[in-house]
């Protein structure tokens, strides 16, 4: 076995690899986690910023309202 100053190396002085790779790979763990969580967030958020007129696309579009509801709301919505 090969020591340096009491510690031993392991891996034949190669150990030292190991370690610098394993908190690489913790960082970019990290550092994706991260990413994924503000990107999420973000979607989230933009999602719920729809216009009066997409709201109002979206009803039309699922039958909630007929053709001519949407044609009112919309000229309404664009008279503001």
């Amino acid at each position: 076995m090969m020591h340096w100053d009491g510690f031993d190396m392991g891996f034949g002085g190669f150990g030292w690899i190991f370690m610098v790779l394993s908190w690489i790979i913790l960082i970019v763990l990290a550092v994706y986690l991260i990413k994924h969580l503000f990107t999420d967030r973000s979607k989230i958020e933009s999602s719920s910023e729809d216009t009066a007129e997409e709201i109002l696309k979206k009803r039309f579009a699922k039958g909630e309202i007929s053709k001519s509801e949407y044609e009112e709301h919309l000229r309404a919505l664009r008279q503001k």
